[in-house]
């Protein structure tokens, strides 16, 4: 059997990307973002002088030669000026500090993702390939940069000779998500089954947040220990308020909105959109509800003439009712493992 040249995979007998290296703009500093991760191996940083363009022409090698979806992440440090100190002066006045080197600092870190957990199995691949890795901008002349030395010498690592370059990589969360993204509560077995089976489930949703739109609630709930005994009082009213939350959800579906359904032990709830932020930054440093969040409220809200006079009045959907007030949630996480 003879493998094809690499002249018969440009005529199509294999795909052209096994033979051709992807084209990378040589001033793309590939931004990290919050959609990036949630977990990324942090491969190394920049300091000082020269940081961006060192961190630059690191994430470009790293994508081109090794295929890595590697990105770059800024941070300025200010240690000038005074710094409140510890304990206080004989006349009760705060005591006050400098830095021994007072300067400013920026530092540019090259990260690689994307990975769901810290123990996620790709992810720990990932790392020990980076660390074994001798990328040329760190091995060659450029190497020798100011930047990558500056780095290495605040730690201490610059007399150390005969390991790669990259072997301190670790495993960092994505810095740019919000401080209570990895607090949200996992759900349990039991309610993960409840959803196995719904064809547009909320666990499904890509999206950061959704907004709840209805709410339907049983009777005290139940769990897998009443299902077993057989309670009809006990769930059939939970029962029911799921059947309502599907109703609803293919109903809303046909009307062109993109609605999840959501079950657990004491309610079912509807939800309308996958966003990835609730608000949004303008020229000026404020910020306003994203356009997508105000268009769900406004359109599955109560009623706006009616609410105009004075009346609060939930919107109907075929014979179901809605929340009051539609609000955004955070979309439920399987846990690690499941995802």
């Amino acid at each position: 059997m003879l493998w094809p040249s690499p002249a018969a995979g440009q005529s199509g007998w294999l795909p052209t990307s096994w033979f051709t290296k992807p084209q990378i703009d040589p001033q793309a500093m590939f931004p990290l973002s919050e959609q990036n991760g949630p977990w990324l191996v942090l491969a190394t940083t920049f300091r000082g002088d020269g940081a961006r363009d060192d961190a630059r022409r690191l994430a470009q090698e790293l994508r081109s030669r090794f295929r890595l979806d590697a990105y770059t992440h800024e941070q300025a440090f200010d240690f000038t000026g005074e710094q409140r100190g510890l304990g206080l002066n004989p006349d009760g006045s705060p005591k006050k500090m400098r830095y021994a080197n007072s300067q400013q600092v920026v530092e540019v870190a090259v990260m690689v993702g994307d990975f769901a957990a810290c123990d996620d199995a790709r992810g720990q691949k990932a790392l020990t390939r980076i660390k074994s890795l001798r990328p040329e901008t760190l091995t060659g002349e450029q190497g020798k940069s100011r930047a990558y030395s500056d780095f290495r010498r605040m730690l201490g690592l610059d007399k150390q000779t005969g390991k790669r370059p990259l072997h301190m990589a670790f495993m960092i969360p994505n810095p740019l998500l919000p401080k209570d993204y990895f607090n949200r509560p996992q759900l349990d077995q039991f309610v993960i089954d409840m959803n196995a089976d719904v064809e547009h489930s909320l666990l499904d949703c890509p999206g950061r947040y959704s907004v709840r739109v209805a709410t339907f609630t049983g009777a005290g709930g139940f769990d897998a220990e009443t299902l077993n005994t057989g309670d009809d009082a006990a769930d059939s009213r939970l029962v029911q308020a799921a059947e309502k939350a599907h109703r609803l959800t293919k109903s809303l579906r046909q009307q062109g909105w993109q609605a999840y359904e959501f079950h657990d032990r004491e309610s079912s709830i509807v939800c309308v959109g996958s966003l990835s932020q609730l608000a949004v930054e303008q020229q000026d440093g404020s910020q306003v509800p994203s356009p997508e969040l105000v268009r769900i409220s406004t359109e599955l809200g109560p009623d706006q003439e009616k609410l105009a006079a004075g009346t609060i009045l939930p919107k109907r959907i075929e014979g179901i009712l809605l929340d009051i007030e539609p609000r955004p949630i955070d979309v439920p996480r399987l846990p690690i493992g499941r995802r």
